[in-house]
């Protein structure tokens, strides 16, 4: 697979050299030897593409310096998150449940006499003041609002909903996000 017999034992002689240079293109003999790693291994895939009589050492230091400038820009649209902080404030809940509370919603909802379903999708979905659905209801904002309380009274019912602890993730879905995250 060599384009020319001696590019293995070539590409070998430059390692010490190539160490050298990745050592002090990033401060850290770790991160060194990681990238003299993939400038090798970049050189191996791409040989077809190297000259033979050409400088091959110049050749390799043109990839490991550009793999370098390549993880750097990398590095910096990346954000170091050692402690889990960010992460946490990026957790969500598993959208099954809400599906299925939005289908059990939905359910719910249906249930509900026509007049107080309307109500309460203009007030609650729709976003309408009490007056605005009012006047699309044609009847007076008292019963309007009325309409609403006895929706919202007849949902709770429907869904078994007893307080603020019924909305979100059951105790146990949030003892388990809460874990992973402060850990």
């Amino acid at each position: 697979m060599s384009v020319y017999p001696g590019f293995r034992d070539d590409l070998l002689a430059t390692v010490p050299s190539l160490r050298a240079f990745a050592v002090s293109l990033s401060k850290n003999a770790d991160r060194a030897d990681d990238l003299v790693q993939e400038a090798l291994v970049k050189a191996w895939d791409k040989q077809a593409s190297y000259q033979p009589g050409t400088n091959l050492k110049a050749w390799l230091f043109t990839i490991l310096r550009n793999e370098f400038y390549s993880q750097m820009r990398k590095r910096k649209r990346e954000v170091e998150d050692s402690d889990g902080a960010i992460t946490g404030r990026l957790s969500v809940h598993p959208a099954q449940e809400g599906s299925v509370d939005l289908k059990d919603f939905r359910r719910a909802l249906e249930q509900l006499p026509e007049d107080q379903r309307e109500a309460i999708i203009l007030i609650g979905a729709s976003g309408f003041s009490y007056e605005e659905a009012a006047e699309i209801c044609d009847c007076a904002v008292g019963t309007i609002k009325s309409r609403v309380s006895r929706a919202r009274t007849r949902l709770q019912e429907i869904l078994g909903i007893t307080g603020e602890n019924d909305f979100g993730p059951d105790a146990i879905s949030a003892q388990i996000t809460n874990s992973v995250f402060t850990a």
